[in-house]
C-alpha cells in the first residue's frame, strides 16, 4: 500500500472520542488502521531515503549525477603512496627535433656585439639551432578532372574518358575533408552547426549541415560489410564478450543503444525494447556458446546456451551501499573476499598460471557460503502476523535479502573470473563502450530519426573497433570514404555460419 503525504493524517478528537464510545473492538480497529498507515509512510519514506543515498561509489548511477556536494564514504581504490606525477621509468613525450627540417631559415650576424666591428666578410664557425613546429595556412585544393571528347575518324562516334572512382558529381568534396566532418561530429561529439563552422573557419570554405550528415552517412554505408563481419565475430569468439544497454531518445520516444564488445571489437544497435526481444533481433547472445559478461538483467540469463558471468564491480556497489546504510556486516566481510579472489586471481596470473590451486579455491568457496549463510539469518523473509490480510504473489523482500539470494543462486555466475581467468572480474569494458554513447546523447539531446541513430551506430561500431586496434580514427574514416575501410585482423580468421 502506497500512502501519501495528503492521505496520512491523525484521528480527529471527535474521531477517537466516537471509536471509544462504540467500545474496545472499535479503538482497536482504529490503531490498526493508523499502524498501517504508519508502516506504509515509514516504507516510503525508508525507499526515498535509500535513492537520495545513492551515488555513483553505491549504485549503477553514473558519476554525472552525484552533484557538487557528494562525498565518497567507502571507496574501493587505496593511496598507493606515490607522489604524484610521472613515476621512475615512465616513458615521456616532448618535443624533439628532426634531422631535415622542411624549411631552413639563417639568420645572419652583421656586427660584434662587443666591438661593433663588421663580420659581413667573417667564416661562419657554426650555427645553434632552433625548430618551431607549425602548421602552414591551409585552405581546399581545388582539383578540376577534364574528361576527353573525341571523335572517331573512322565510325564517326564519339567517345569520352572516364573520371576517376570517386568522382561522381560536378563540384563535390573529397575524401579527406568529408572524413574530417565524420572525425569531429561522429568521433568528438561536435554538434552540426559547430562542425560547419570549424570546416568553414580551417579552410575558408562554407559548407551545410546537410553535407556532413551525408558524408556520416556515406562511412555507414561503406562500413556496413566490416560491420557485419564484427558482428559475426562476436558470435564466434572464445574471448569473453561483454553486453550493456542504456536509454536513447529517438524521434522523441525512448529506445535502448545494446552493445557487446570485446577488447578488440565492439557492436552497437538501437531497438525501441530492451529485453529478450531486441537481443533476438540482434541476434548476437541467442547464438553465443562462451562467456557473457554482463549485470543481472534477467533478460541476458534466458539465453541458456551461452555461459553467463556477472558483474562484480556492480555486486560492490550494492554491497557497499548495505554497508553505508543498513550497517550490514555480511555485507562488507563480502566485499572484502570478492577483492581479495580479484588479488588472488592477479597475482596468479603474474606468475603465469592459469588456475588457482584446489585447496585455494575450496577455502575460497567455503567463506563465500558461509557468508551468505551468515547474511541470511540477519535477513529473515518477513512473516505475515494472523491479523494482517494475506497478499496475492511473492512477499516484498529488502534489498539485503534480494543481493543475498542472487548471490546463493548465482554463486557459479558471481565467482566465474575466479575459476576461468579468461572471464574478467567486472563488466568496466562495456560502460565505458557505452559511455561514449551518452556523451553524445548529452550534447545533442536525443536523434531526430530512425535513420539516424542507426547511421550513428555503425559509425561508432566502427570508429570504436579501430581505435581499440591502434588505427588513427582520421585515417580509418578516410579510408572508408576512398573505398577501403579498415578492416581488423580477426576477421580473416572467421568461419561462414
Amino acid at each position: 500500500m502506497i500512502v501519501t503525504m495528503s492521505e496520512f493524517h491523525l484521528p480527529t478528537q471527535d474521531e477517537v472520542r466516537a471509536a471509544y464510545r462504540e467500545g474496545e473492538e472499535a479503538v482497536v480497529v482504529l490503531f490498526e488502521k493508523l499502524v498501517a498507515k504508519s508502516q506504509a509512510m515509514e516504507a516510503r519514506i525508508q525507499a526515498l531515503e535509500d535513492r537520495l543515498n545513492k551515488d555513483s561509489h553505491n549504485s549503477s548511477q553514473p558519476p554525472t549525477g552525484d552533484g557538487l556536494k557528494k562525498v565518497r564514504k567507502h571507496g574501493l581504490r587505496h593511496k598507493s603512496g606515490k607522489k604524484s606525477g610521472g613515476q621512475i621509468g615512465h616513458v615521456g613525450y616532448r618535443l624533439e627535433p628532426v634531422a631535415k627540417p622542411d624549411r631552413v631559415e639563417i639568420h645572419v650576424v652583421m656586427d660584434c656585439h662587443h666591438c661593433q666591428a663588421s663580420l659581413e666578410g667573417a667564416e661562419v664557425q657554426g650555427y645553434e639551432k632552433r625548430q618551431v613546429f607549425e602548421v602552414p595556412a591551409v585552405k581546399l585544393e581545388v582539383t578540376e578532372h577534364q574528361a576527353e571528347i573525341k571523335s572517331c575518324a573512322q565510325c564517326g562516334q564519339v567517345s569520352k574518358a572516364d573520371f576517376p572512382a570517386g568522382v561522381t558529381q560536378k563540384t563535390h568534396y573529397g575524401p579527406r575533408v568529408r572524413a574530417q566532418m565524420v572525425y569531429f561530429n561522429a568521433y568528438h561529439f561536435i554538434p552540426l552547426d559547430r562542425t560547419t563552422e570549424i570546416i568553414a573557419e580551417l579552410y575558408q570554405q562554407p559548407v551545410s549541415e546537410g553535407t556532413v550528415v551525408a558524408a556520416a552517412a556515406e562511412v555507414a554505408k561503406r562500413v556496413k560489410p566490416i560491420i557485419e563481419k564484427i558482428k559475426v565475430h562476436l558470435i564466434q569468439t572464445e574471448e569473453a564478450v561483454r553486453f550493456d544497454e542504456t536509454g536513447m531518445r529517438v524521434c522523441g520516444k525512448l529506445q535502448w543503444l545494446h552493445s557487446a564488445s570485446t577488447e578488440q571489437a565492439t557492436y552497437y544497435e538501437i531497438h525501441a525494447k530492451r529485453g529478450s526481444e531486441a537481443m533476438d533481433k540482434i541476434g548476437i547472445l541467442p547464438k553465443r556458446f562462451g562467456w557473457c559478461i554482463h549485470d543481472f538483467w534477467k533478460a541476458y540469463l534466458k539465453y541458456l546456451a551461452a555461459k553467463h558471468a556477472l558483474c562484480n564491480a556492480h555486486l560492490l556497489r550494492e554491497l557497499i551501499f548495505l554497508v553505508e546504510r543498513y550497517l550490514q556486516n555480511w555485507a562488507s566481510v563480502m566485499l572484502q573476499l570478492l577483492l581479495e579472489i580479484k588479488q588472488a586471481v592477479e597475482s596468479a596470473t603474474l606468475l603465469g598460471l592459469t588456475a588457482l590451486p584446489a585447496d585455494q579455491l575450496t577455502a575460497f568457496e567455503l567463506r563465500y557460503d558461509q557468508i551468505v549463510t551468515q547474511g541470511l539469518l540477519a535477513n529473515p523473509l518477513p512473516q505475515p502476523t494472523e491479523e494482517q490480510p494475506k497478499k496475492r504473489g511473492r512477499v516484498k523482500q529488502s534489498l539485503a535479502k534480494n543481493l543475498l539470494d542472487r548471490l546463493k543462486d548465482h554463486k557459479g555466475k558471481v565467482l566465474a573470473f575466479m575459476y576461468d581467468f579468461k572471464v574478467p572480474f567486472d563488466n568496466n569494458l562495456a560502460e565505458r563502450d557505452i559511455r561514449m554513447v551518452k556523451v553524445q546523447q548529452k550534447v545533442s539531446g536525443g536523434f531526430r530519426s530512425q535513420n539516424g541513430s542507426q547511421v550513428f551506430c555503425q559509425v561508432r561500431s566502427y570508429i570504436s573497433t579501430a581505435r581499440k586496434n591502434g588505427q588513427p580514427i582520421l585515417d580509418a574514416l578516410y579510408q572508408a570514404l576512398a573505398g577501403t575501410p579498415f578492416s581488423p585482423a580477426f576477421i580473416a580468421a572467421l568461419t561462414t555460419e
